[in-house]
């Protein structure tokens, strides 16, 4: 793997980059992308943040959101991925990234994931509660004096990935980097309103009709909420606002493992799953062709509900402690 100092210096000779990040993004890849995307800025590097998805609606409360892309509008020297574990994380940006690898494109990878596959010419990979302490470390590496917008950028992906500084691998380090990004600027209040409390009243429904419906198995240590595409139609709602559903069950003293399935199309299910740290819910999403983390992975899973239901069932109860 190489360093910090490395990476910084194969970043500074880029003359283009386009920022790649995985499907689906939350805070800490749009976080990522978008801090990595200004420092390029401020060093005068042309680049571009592009992402498959559609971008939640919460986080186009940030300045300069509105313009990450669909695809590469220019033929970059560079491309960089941040908080994405492999190439298939990227969805259907996975051919452009490949292809512009085949044609010699430099290829820079910097992730937190556990399960990360290095697939970069050069990686960077340390696991941390989330990926944008990374980006803050490579930001102080490039020389580059953080400015408001990059300390709320920075901010957002740290707030977001640590569940507001509340899960069990934050350390003295991340708060060191959230200082940081504070100290630039970033405004904490307005960022984790936006992205943990404010909610539209038709959210606010939907989340008490599936919290209210939770499934417990496995004596309670195993607690599933369901998010159906009906569900979801019903309030007028998107993908995007189930995140931080599965957070809720862990607040259930028996429960150790949390899991959210929201079904994508009939027959498949996206999973999110959540541990107290009795389960390594990285080795369980792995199972079935997922990962991330040891308190915090995902994973795609196909069949109908009660198959579903039944496949993570066995796969978190032979993790348990006996």
């Amino acid at each position: 793997m190489n360093t910090i100092q490395e990476i910084a210096g194969v970043l500074r000779r880029l003359k283009s980059a386009v920022i790649f990040t995985h499907m689906r993004p939350d805070g800490d890849a749009l976080g990522s992308a978008m801090a990595l995307h200004r420092a390029l800025f401020m060093l005068k590097i042309p680049s571009e943040v592009v992402n498959e998805g559609e971008i939640p609606q919460k986080f186009l409360a940030l300045e300069g959101m509105e313009t990450i892309r669909k695809a590469p509008a220019q033929d970059a020297e560079g491309y960089i991925c941040v908080d994405c574990s492999d190439e298939a994380r990227l969805g259907y940006l996975q051919p452009v990234f490949l292809e512009g690898a085949k044609r010699g494109k430099v290829t820079v990878n910097i992730d937190h994931h556990v399960s990360n596959t290095r697939f970069c010419k050069y990686n960077f990979v340390r696991n941390r509660a989330s990926n944008c302490e990374n980006i803050a470390e490579l930001v102080r590496a490039l020389g580059v004096k953080p400015d408001k917008l990059l300390g709320d950028y920075l901010m957002t992906g740290m707030v977001t990935d640590s569940g507001a500084f509340s899960h069990s691998d934050v350390n003295g380090d991340t708060f060191r980097e959230a200082a940081y990004a504070a100290d630039a600027g970033a405004d904490v209040s307005r960022i984790t309103y936006e992205i943990f409390k404010k909610q539209s009243k038709a959210r606010a429904q939907m989340y008490a009709e599936v919290i209210s419906s939770l499934r417990y198995e496995l004596a309670d240590a195993l607690a599933i909420a369901v998010v159906t595409k009906k569900t979801l139609e019903k309030y007028a709602l998107k993908q995007d606002a189930t995140e931080g559903i599965v957070d809720f069950a862990l607040t259930v003293e028996p429960v150790e493992v949390s899991v959210c399935l929201m079904e994508v199309k009939k027959g498949q299910y996206k999973v999110s799953l959540r541990s107290k740290g009795a389960v390594n819910v990285n080795e369980v999403a792995a199972t079935f062709g997922g990962g991330g983390h040891v308190l915090a992975s995902g994973c795609m899973l196909f069949g109908d509900l009660e198959e579903v239901v039944d496949k993570l069932s066995f796969a978190v109860r032979q993790r348990l402690p006996q």
